[in-house]
């Protein structure tokens, strides 16, 4: 029996996984792999291959990455290709149906949520911020909407309190390969179907902006705590230490909840254990910070060379 030819797209770091275990299976031929276009990075706005272009490479598969995917040329290249099954995660684009149609088998996604919850650009970082307690993978039948297709099958993982955006990004990773390698055979078998995706409980997941970062006091501690982690590490989360000229960014990398209250945004204490800051309901003890232009500091550190006064209120409050 000839190997099941797969054509995979995506882009971000994420989707290395999915792409590592599709080239390990000898049941599955991965005839070319598709991702956005070079982009600048960097500080100095280097031009630069993503993730997977970078992976695809290694392996010495052909790498497709068209401006737009809706490109007539582009999608006779697919065709040309003759595709058994296309498998997305992480590309960047939404399919036009002359894609979705193209392969016998139909285009799969690797969706980083328990689909209909968070549909969109950043479901890892927005369960995270909205307090979630579940998470997981979804493998999906695409359609022409955005991850609204019928699901194939799912698998779960409890949010620790100790995750945060990496970490959970990682684990869903690995976890989304797994459960991919898991699907296409019973997929191509029809012992999987596809079953619709359920009318309750949809939610969505904007693309996160570098504003998403800054703390807003006057919101209760633990959800500041949420956001942190979600939000870390890009845009960070980040408040303003008043200055002479002008407020100075601080970055929170590390902070705790305490049952502790005080205005929001006041310092209630600041000493070598951290420090306290007044939220909407109880307070947040920050314990690694860094202030624009400087290191990442314990509070302690950062104490010793910038004192905050008790009663200093912090941010736009």
């Amino acid at each position: 029996m000839q190997p099941l030819r797969v054509i995979f797209m995506g882009t971000a770091e994420i989707a290395c996984p999915s792409l590592a275990a599709l080239c390990a299976n000898p049941e599955i031929r991965v005839v070319a792999v598709v991702t956005q276009p070079d982009r600048p990075k960097g500080r100095d706005l280097q031009v630069q291959p993503c993730a997977v272009k970078q992976f695809a490479v290694s392996q010495g598969l052909p790498v497709w990455q068209p401006d737009r995917a809706r490109q007539p040329d582009f999608i006779q290249q697919l065709a040309a290709a003759r595709p058994g099954l296309i498998v997305v995660m992480a590309y960047g684009q939404i399919l036009p149906p002359a894609i979705l149609v193209l392969p016998p088998f139909g285009c799969l996604n690797v969706h980083t949520s328990l689909l209909p919850k968070y549909r969109g650009a950043a479901p890892i970082q927005w369960a995270l911020a909205r307090g979630e307690t579940e998470t997981g993978v979804t493998i999906m039948l695409m359609d022409a909407g955005m991850d609204t297709g019928p699901i194939l099958t799912q698998r779960t993982t409890t949010i620790q309190a100790t995750d945060n955006a990496p970490l959970l990004h990682d684990r869903l990773a690995q976890m989304g390969a797994a459960l991919l390698l898991e699907t296409i055979p019973g997929w191509i078998a029809k012992t999987i179907s596809a079953r619709p995706q359920p009318a309750e409980g949809v939610s969505y997941a904007p693309k996160i902006k570098k504003e998403d970062g800054q703390i807003d006091w006057h919101l209760p501690a633990r959800m500041i705590w949420n956001r942190l982690r979600a939000f870390t590490p890009w845009p960070g989360t980040f408040t303003f230490l008043p200055g002479a000229a002008k407020p100075l960014l601080l970055k929170i990398w590390e902070a705790e909840v305490v049952g502790e209250s005080a205005p929001p945004g006041q310092v209630r204490a600041a000493d070598s254990s951290g420090i306290v800051v007044g939220c909407g309901r109880e307070a947040l003890r920050l314990l690694r910070v860094q202030r624009e232009g400087g290191r990442r500091l314990s509070a302690a550190e950062f104490l010793a060379g910038h004192p905050l006064p008790v009663g200093q209120v912090l941010g736009n409050v």
